[in-house]
């Protein structure tokens, strides 16, 4: 599973990165998780709203920080 935050680095951005790294910990899930920050790559993995995750190239979360219970629903989806 490749999972990215996505972000340019605010307040928000990192707490949704948290957030994700807690439920990916709780799951017990082997996902490599990056953290995408850099304007031009956002831009080019289509995504118009952050902070955001993407899974296996899915958007699965766009403009909000949900809690870690929920991160871990959307995970086990």
């Amino acid at each position: 599973m490749e999972i990215k935050v996505i972000g340019e680095g605010c307040e928000k951005c990192d707490k949704l990165y948290e957030n994700t790294l807690l439920a990916i910990e709780e799951l017990g899930l082997d996902a490599k998780i990056e953290k995408v920050e850099d304007l031009m790559d956002i831009v080019r993995l289509g995504v118009m709203t952050t902070p955001s995750v993407m899974v296996d190239g899915k958007l699965i979360i766009s403009g909000r920080v949900p809690k870690v219970k929920d991160i871990v629903k959307l995970l086990n989806a």
